[in-house]
């Protein structure tokens, strides 16, 4: 017993002295100074439980490597932006997820600079040298000790064999425990790295836009054309967009309401004949007008529903259905004033024709420009397909600023019109001694038969970005 305790005395001592040497190495050498840069990984520390906003941060983001994207604003100059979250933090909170290998290497080349003695000064003896030499002094006491004492062990052979083999098992597991934190040292590495590549989050965002260009009604018509017009829209939409670290694509989905004004035009001519019968006489009227132009209006409410993609670069794709209720739909119309508009009536009972005469219904001043307050296609359904492509720029605040282009293309109307065999103009034979009741209709009303839909034009819209503070769901790894 007395050889055990003479040799655990020996290895006490010399752990002493090596645990002595490492911690003056360790006093001696700097301090690592590590600076924060854009483009660093980092993760958050536990004890900082405020954003630079005030805001509390989630349990989630404790979890996650952040990538640095900004650092300092007006608002925050010593602050960093954190990616993906977009919240701004103080430099104190963040670790390092991968230290920089320039900057330990640089401190390591002024270390060894620092420590080169000049070329022909005396050597003189350092700190770590005087300490080297206590402790080879300690170790050769020890040693001598040692030999006593494996000396002395000798004559108990027998019984000191199982106590040196028992000594080289238990140094056996003290080597394994210490090789043991490397190992769970590489598999946290592991983990950060598949949490970086793996974590899934999401965020909402808030949109203000106006967009605007060229729109048309596309009326279907047996005689005539359309002619183009123009539109200007306000979009207020809502999105919710999931991310996944590693996947520079965020997906989402868009909806919202959107309130604006479409205008679009027909042309026409008018060359109609019809009979028809007063109180005694039969009367065959015979209407022409070389032009008939007629601009449709709609005060229109729609609601989005698209699939949208934004890239990390900041280009976005946004493609989808869109649901056009038209609430109001003014019109316009002119007919062309000159010697090929006339109104002519034939009595067959008499053999007598009259041209533009009161009695006939020779249209007045007022017939020639009128105008509607509505025009029978309100609160018709109608269906677009939709697409916007653009760009954003991610501003100082976190929220963006976008600019694109857009087109909308109806491949659905409800619109039906039942009326479109009446004539544009419209004439009641005369009563008694009274003229005629002359009476001007609106072409989209009597000639077009069915309507659609489009435009196409450029957006511009300020989107409002919150990072979703409380979804814990959404920190799983998978």
């Amino acid at each position: 017993m007395k050889t055990m305790k003479t040799i655990l005395i020996a290895a006490t001592l010399i752990c002493a002295s090596v645990v002595s040497t490492m911690s003056a190495q360790q006093a001696a050498a700097p301090a690592h100074q590590w600076k924060v840069a854009k483009g660093d990984s980092v993760m958050i520390k536990r004890e900082c439980d405020k954003y630079l906003t005030g805001e509390t941060p989630s349990t989630w983001v404790y979890d996650k490597v952040h990538t640095v994207g900004q650092l300092g604003t007006k608002r925050f100059p010593e602050g960093i932006l954190l990616m993906n979250i977009y919240s701004w933090i103080c430099e104190e909170c963040l670790v390092p997820v991968h230290p920089r290998e320039e900057q330990d290497a640089a401190a390591a080349k002024a270390q060894a600079g620092q420590a080169k003695p000049l070329e022909g000064a005396p050597a003189q003896e350092t700190p770590k040298e005087s300490e080297a030499v206590v402790v080879k002094e300690t170790v050769e006491t020890v040693s001598e000790a040692a030999a006593a004492a494996a000396a002395a062990a000798e004559a108990q052979q027998t019984e000191a064999q199982p106590t040196t083999e028992e000594a080289q098992t238990s140094a056996e597991e003290a080597q394994q425990a210490q090789a043991k934190p490397e190992v769970v040292v590489e598999q946290i590495k592991g983990d950060s790295v598949k949490s970086q590549q793996h974590f899934k989050g999401a965020y909402d965002r808030f949109t203000i836009g106006v967009r605007g260009g060229a729109s048309g009604l596309l009326h279907k018509v047996e005689q005539g054309n359309w002619t183009c017009g123009g539109a200007a829209i306000l979009d207020l939409q809502y999105a919710h967009y999931w991310t996944e670290e590693g996947r520079p694509v965020d997906l989402g989905i868009i909806t919202g309401l959107s309130l604006g004004y479409a205008q679009s035009g027909m042309k026409t001519a008018v060359n109609s004949e019809f009979d028809t019968k007063d109180e005694k006489d039969n009367i065959h009227y015979v209407i022409k007008a070389d032009e008939v132009k007629e601009n449709d209006g709609q005060i229109q409410l729609e609601i989005p529903l698209m699939f949208a993609l934004y890239h990390q670069n900041g280009l976005f794709f946004n493609v989808g259905p869109r649901f056009m209720l038209p609430v109001y739909t003014p019109f316009n119309q002119k007919i062309s004033e000159n010697d090929n508009t006339y109104i002519s009536a034939y009595f067959p009972d008499y053999g007598i024709n009259v041209t533009n005469e009161t009695i006939t219904g020779k249209l007045a001043q007022d017939d020639y420009k009128t105008k509607g307050s509505k025009n029978g296609n309100q609160f018709t359904i109608n269906i677009m397909l939709t697409a916007e492509i653009g760009y954003e720029w991610t501003l100082k605040s976190g929220n963006s600023l976008g600019l694109g282009a857009y087109a909308d293309y109806g491949v659905y109307s409800s619109y039906k019109n039942n009326t479109s065999n009446e004539p544009l103009v419209k004439v009641q034979p005369p009563q008694g001694t009274n003229a005629a009741n002359v009476e001007v209709l609106s072409a989209t009303k009597t000639y077009a038969s069915k309507l659609g839909y489009f435009d196409v034009g450029v957006k511009l819209a300020y989107h409002f970005n919150f990072p979703k503070k409380s979804a814990a769901a959404n920190s799983k790894l998978f």
